[in-house]
């Protein structure tokens, strides 16, 4: 498999604190790739290097080989990769199809900017086709005409998961989207990323590791800003620094 995404000694910093520290961390075409580690350990930071909301202090930043490591986040996804957050990033104010709208019409097409973004019909056929699709691509089909703030949050979960989609990208970068969920929506979730995950490649951030071992094929686990372990996921977690360094902390959460 050809690497997607990779850094190299990617570091940064905060003033005195260094969040992500020298880190190498590669991911395959095809791949699914889970990142574990304790609170405060540098997952989040190394998210939002890897798309760009963060500028890197030190290091470099490659996708499909190219150099990305001064890329916005807006022009990374233009080349094929997004991402949800810890918390839902939708639109409460407006209905679900209408989140849909806004994250599929920008990037339909690239060429669309400022005035032609703006007056791109909402309703052309093909708009309303794609949205629909990534819609019943997490079973919210139903709800499209309803206001967001009337889903529940699991559902709110699937539908940031179907703005993602959406996009088409080739790299999807999860943040903890279980976090918050009942036990009846993780195994929704779950069983919406199973289901699309062969489709592109993934990296998922999760504390509930249980949830995700037969999920992943490699876990990378962090600690104090480095990456401490990685490999296939039984190996990484039967390693004596990740259980001391994580179930020490994290127990009563995995």
């Amino acid at each position: 498999m050809a690497e997607l995404i990779a850094t190299k000694a990617v570091t940064k910093r905060f003033g005195g604190l260094t969040a992500v520290n020298r880190v190498d961390f590669a991911v395959q075409e095809g791949q699914v790739a889970g990142v574990i580690g304790p609170n405060g350990s540098g997952k989040t930071t190394l998210f939002n290097l890897l798309s760009g909301y963060f500028p890197p202090t030190e290091g470099t930043i490659t996708f499909r080989g190219q150099d990305i490591t001064r890329l916005p986040p807006f022009a990374r996804v233009g080349l094929g990769m997004s991402r949800t957050f810890q918390l839902v990033s939708v639109f409460p104010s407006l209905r679900v199809w209408e989140n849909m709208v806004l994250s599929t019409l920008r990037f339909k097409n690239h060429q669309s900017k400022g005035a032609q973004f703006y007056f791109r019909r909402s309703q052309d056929r093909g708009v309303a086709d794609h949205c629909l699709a990534a819609l019943q691509s997490v079973g919210l089909e139903g709800k499209a005409l309803l206001p967001t703030s009337q889903l529940s949050y699991g559902d709110k979960r699937k539908l940031e998961i179907a703005m993602a989609l959406s996009l088409r990208p080739r790299l999807l970068l999860l943040d903890e989207p279980l976090a918050g969920l009942s036990d009846h929506e993780i195994a929704e979730v779950l069983g919406l990323i199973h289901q699309v995950k062969k489709d592109f490649t993934l990296v998922i951030i999760e504390h509930k590791i249980s949830k995700i071992v037969d999920l992943v094929e490699r876990l990378s686990v962090m600690n104090e800003g480095r990456i401490i372990a990685e490999g296939v996921p039984a190996q990484v977690l039967s390693d004596p620094a990740v259980r001391e360094c994580y179930w020490g902390k994290e127990e009563a959460r995995c």
